[in-house]
């Protein structure tokens, strides 16, 4: 998003974070701003008008009322009716703000319960799974396969294993997609997560499992050079010959063995 759109989705951030003041107001507004969403996907018509800078504020409140306040919450009213007063750039911006909303919210969910780091690395894993997996990627992104067929698998991969929110998220990411891969909807709800506490996410490739202590030293290395906290997520990759790669805020640090031969290499070479 850029300009007003960026604008308007921090503002409604902000008083999203004032009406989910309780754990089951957050999860209300999280499933009902999601069924939100869902309306305005299939309903150009309607987000156009809702997103209209030509038409009157009152008029859009007035709108975004009339079609959802009987069908969901005061709380999700008030959010959705500030929504739709703020500018946007485009319909989509609005409908992207309101479905990062409902993810928000489930993430505050997973927060209150004590377990946001679990909720960042199970969407984290799952993603890289499905990426790995054509079957199972196939499987839950068929748009034409029963959504009952897809909830009852996501159940027995996830249930047990993962957070209640994140198999609610890679439910959600399954059976609506809005227009995205399934791997990219779970980097996404991971990137929000972690964006809720102003983290960085950082992808450490290793040969082999760094320690406790030694991921603590890392993350402590980063959040010093990059003035937040990170959260890191650890790939086992053996082509890494000794040290590790490091992606994170969209550069590269490769201290490995292997990139260090290749340079060698290039220079003997040139």
């Amino acid at each position: 998003m850029r300009g007003a759109s960026r604008a308007s989705l921090a503002e409604a951030t902000e008083r999203l974070a004032g009406l989910t003041a309780g754990a089951p107001s957050a999860r209300q507004l999280g499933d009902e701003l999601f069924a939100v969403v869902t309306v305005l996907d299939g309903e150009p018509a309607l987000r156009r008008a809702l997103a209209d800078p030509a038409s009157a504020r009152g008029a859009r409140a007035g709108l975004a009322s009339a079609v959802f306040g009987s069908q969901v919450s005061d709380r999700t009213t008030e959010l959705i009716t500030s929504v739709v007063t703020s500018p946007w750039s485009s319909p989509a911006d609005l409908v992207d703000a309101l479905d990062q909303l409902a993810v928000l919210a489930v993430v505050v969910i997973a927060d209150r319960d004590g377990h946001l780091d679990d909720l960042e690395d199970d969407l984290f894993r799952f993603a890289r799974i499905v990426g790995s997996q054509p079957e199972l990627r196939a499987a839950l992104s068929n748009p034409y396969a029963p959504a009952r067929a897809k909830e009852e698998l996501i159940s027995a991969l996830l249930e047990g294993r993962a957070t209640p929110e994140a198999v609610q998220l890679v439910t959600r990411a399954s059976l609506h997609p809005r227009g995205r891969s399934l791997d990219r909807n779970l980097e996404q709800y991971a990137q929000l997560a972690a964006q809720y506490r102003e983290r960085l996410v950082a992808e450490v490739r290793v040969a082999t499992e760094l320690s406790a202590a030694q991921r603590t030293r890392l993350a402590a290395a980063l959040a010093a050079a990059y003035g937040h906290e990170v959260h890191l997520n650890m790939v086992l990759d053996p082509q890494v010959i000794g040290g590790m790669i490091i992606r994170i805020g969209g550069e590269q640090i490769d201290a490995s063995i292997a990139s260090r031969l290749a340079e060698l290499r290039r220079r003997l070479a040139a």
